[in-house]
């Protein structure tokens, strides 16, 4: 079982943002702004494009209903998806609130965030995924 699995079934303490049967969203532990969520598939495939047709399609819905409640709880132009990452040998999105494209350079400094400023967004972007 890959880390990305072992978060998903709880093994692994993470910053829940999303949830449904197939698919898991949680925040980046190294985020590059506020907001900045991976969403991942729960099976444990490597590469995204390895996925069938219906599954990818299920993804990028879940995604999309997760980018929703990102911009719901960090008002932005747009939220953008990235998929991007090999550290990680199992399919994911990144999902990183921008204003302008230098939001979603993977090279500035990371943010330093708290455990209770990372509960914090990841429960903004929760009660949004949920109220929908």
């Amino acid at each position: 079982m890959d880390i990305f699995s072992k978060i998903a079934a709880g093994d692994i303490p993470s910053y829940k943002c999303a949830e449904s049967e197939n698919f898991y969203a949680f925040l980046d532990i190294n985020p590059v702004k506020e907001g900045h969520t991976l969403v991942i598939p729960r099976r444990e495939v490597d590469y995204i494009f390895d996925m069938d047709d219906q599954e990818l399609a299920e993804f990028q819905l879940f995604a999309k209903r997760v980018a929703v409640a990102i911009r719901k709880a960090f008002p932005c132009k747009k939220v953008a998806q990235v998929v991007l990452g090999l550290e990680v040998p199992h399919a994911h999105i990144h999902l990183i609130p921008m204003d302008a494209e230098g939001d979603v350079d993977f090279r500035r400094e990371k943010l330093q965030l708290s455990k209770e400023q990372m509960q914090e967004i990841a429960d903004k972007i929760l009660a949004n995924f949920q109220a929908e």
